[in-house]
């Protein structure tokens, strides 16, 4: 399973990548901006998308082309399966997701 985590700037996206990161899937680079995490999107295809600060753009384009992402995010939005209030529930809810179950691509 891949997970992809998207912050606002460098600092807090370091921070997000620490609270999401598991031996049990694959964090990839992350994004500070919509075009750059919309590309990683496209190139690593994360089976879970974890966003922390102002993009509801990007949570709302996401969520129309890849509808089988599961999206977490620290505030509520349209398509957001879980709101995580800390860093710390990010580990936990990315936990509580299921599995894929399928081919992925």
């Amino acid at each position: 399973m891949k997970v992809m985590c998207v912050a606002e700037d460098a600092p807090a996206l370091s921070a997000l990548k620490q609270a999401a990161v598991s031996a049990e899937w694959e964090l990839t680079p992350g994004a500070t901006d919509e075009r750059a995490a919309l590309d990683q999107v496209d190139v690593e295809r994360p089976h879970v998308l974890v966003v922390f600060g102002a993009f509801p753009l990007l949570l709302q384009l996401v969520g129309e082309r890849f509808p089988g992402m599961r999206l977490i995010s620290d505030r509520p939005a349209d398509g957001v399966a879980a709101v995580a209030g800390t860093l710390e529930e990010v580990r936990l809810l990315v936990l509580g997701m299921p599995k894929p179950g399928g081919p992925v691509g």
